[in-house]
């Protein structure tokens, strides 16, 4: 990939990772110009977001605060990896669970 496609698509890319408002409208932003540097990251980032919502529900209903304090520092580790990436220009997936999410939203950005 060029670094052009990089330099544009590098402020969606970012913003994918801005809670699930912040993907949404990478997407809707990527749908005409249809980068495929941004369209990485914007599959990281949903999937990322909707992780984090849906299992957030569940260790809600632990009532640990250790528990919720691992979940939230995890959390916030991978997504701080992944604006790290896109900031850096690289197509490096999230640890743990970045190739499911490429496979998952695979119609994305395309």
């Amino acid at each position: 990939m060029d670094t052009d496609t990089i330099e544009q698509g590098k402020t969606m890319a970012i913003i994918s990772y801005l809670t699930i408002i912040g993907s949404i409208i990478a997407l809707v932003l990527n749908n005409d110009k249809k980068n495929e540097f941004a369209a990485f990251h914007i599959r990281q980032g949903l999937g990322l977001c909707v992780t984090y919502l849906l299992l957030g529900y569940f260790v809600g209903q632990f009532d640990s605060w250790m528990i919720s304090t691992a979940f939230w520092v995890g959390f916030g580790i991978l997504f701080f990896y992944g604006v790290i990436m896109a900031a850096s220009g690289k197509m490096q997936e999230v640890p743990l669970i970045g190739a499911f999410y490429q496979k998952l939203f695979s119609n994305l950005g395309k």
